[in-house]
């Protein structure tokens, strides 16, 4: 199956994406930990089913010294050992951040109680708007059907610079 648009070759669309990005960027530069927001990207992206954005955190977590073994154990880190206390919280957030629609509560009070205990406000406040922004990717990319494969380290930076 082809990409069903191109985004990166229409003028308004990559205005947009250079938006999107600079919004990325903020996140990108905030306290919460890089390899805690390569985690929230990919178990998200994992959920709606994005193969250009299961890449593109895969390889950019890889490539930032991510093992192999934490990143194949995302889909099932509830049945991991490796992920610390702070990181299940965030992962919990980012599942029940993205099937809003499947529970009446969104994000469950317990959910925010872990991450209260693990995040200060700064970080919840990346965090949140890691969750907001990667469903929001994921819907592009999924809408146009973008495949993964074929992503490089830096590529996506890279294209705004």
């Amino acid at each position: 199956m082809d990409a069903r648009f191109n985004l990166f070759d229409n003028e308004l669309a990559t205005r947009f994406a250079k938006r999107f990005a600079n919004a990325g960027m903020v996140i990108h530069q905030s306290p919460l930990p890089k390899s805690t927001q390569e985690l929230v990207s990919l178990r998200a992206s994992q959920i709606n089913g994005c193969g250009w954005c299961i890449d593109m955190h895969t390889k950019e977590a890889a490539a930032a010294g991510e093992t192999s073994v934490r990143l194949n154990l995302v889909a099932a880190w509830r049945e991991s050992t490796v992920f610390t206390g702070a990181e299940q919280a965030a992962l919990a957030l980012a599942e029940e951040g993205t099937r809003l629609a499947d529970a009446h509560q969104g994000v469950s009070d317990e959910t925010w109680a872990q991450v209260r205990k693990h995040y200060d406000d700064d970080q919840i406040a990346a965090l949140v708007s890691l969750v907001a922004l990667i469903n929001a990717a994921n819907r592009l990319a999924v809408i146009v059907h973008q495949r993964g494969g074929s992503y490089q380290p830096g590529m996506f930076a890279a294209a705004f610079d």
